[in-house]
């Protein structure tokens, strides 16, 4: 079944605000820009669901500020409470990166007393830390800025570590069957012989060319449509729970736009 899409009048209907608090909140990046088709943006019932959170937020005294940090850390499937126990919650977010070789003393000042000989033992069979000499070289800083993210939010490292390995599976898995789809036209059987001339190579080369970025792209749209449909249904459940809440401290902006 095809997800449902509305038009901004339609989606303003049903979450019943304004098409301008709609404008609102997607300037201020509260809400997600529509699906562009020609001059028409498309939203989905994850914008329909983001809506009614940030309604329930705004009559329960929220600042924009702070739905903006809480949508954020919903974004990075983290908890409510690790935004509102933490005095500078913005700061959570800030894209740094990191250098490409870290010592240890760096590692235990970004991972505590998680940072274990087992940890490390782990990181290194994962491939995302590299034995160098004393220290350790980073393939990809951003495996490690997003480590630490969810260690500071209160996931333990060893279970971050774990659905590194679970997600790297996974998309080995995604990866075999892109692949399949050239080695199942190109290459023999199991037991049979393969006769290749050079003609035909080239159009392998040329064929998995053409397809390693129209993978890459494939697999990253279909990724967020499926972001979109779980953070969808978290923020259902968020909206949910804070009907049944006590109301925090809230700041000073109570009004809503409009």
């Amino acid at each position: 079944m095809s997800a449902r899409e509305y038009r901004i009048d339609d989606l303003a209907r049903e979450a019943r605000v304004s098409v301008r608090n709609v404008r609102v909140y997607q300037d201020r990046g509260l809400l997600p820009p529509p699906r562009k088709q020609g001059r028409t943006g498309w939203y989905n019932d994850s914008h329909l669901a983001r809506l009614h959170l940030i309604g329930r937020m705004l009559d329960r005294g929220y600042t924009f500020a702070t739905i903006s940090e809480l949508l954020t850390a919903a974004h990075y499937g983290l908890q409510v409470k690790d935004v509102l126990e933490t005095d500078d919650p913005g700061s959570r977010w800030k894209k740094r990166r990191r250098a490409a070789r870290l010592t240890i003393a760096e590692l235990k000042r970004m991972f505590g007393a998680q940072t274990t000989e087992a940890n490390i033992a782990r990181g290194t069979e994962l491939g995302v830390l590299v034995p160098a000499g004393d220290d350790y070289s980073v393939n990809d800083p951003r495996l490690v800025e997003a480590a630490q993210v969810l260690v500071d939010a209160g996931i333990p490292l060893e279970d971050v570590l774990e659905q590194t390995a679970a997600v790297r599976r996974d998309l080995s898995d995604v990866a075999a069957r892109f692949v399949a789809v050239v080695a199942d036209r190109y290459l023999a059987a199991e037991g049979e012989s393969l006769e290749l001339d050079e003609a035909k190579v080239s159009d392998i080369v040329r064929l998995v060319d053409q397809m390693r970025p129209l993978a890459h792209d494939a697999v990253q749209s279909l990724f967020e449509e499926a972001m979109e449909e779980q953070i969808s249904r978290a923020l259902e459940r968020a909206a949910r729970q804070l009907g049944e809440t006590p109301v925090p401290a809230s700041g000073t902006d109570t009004n809503r736009a409009g």
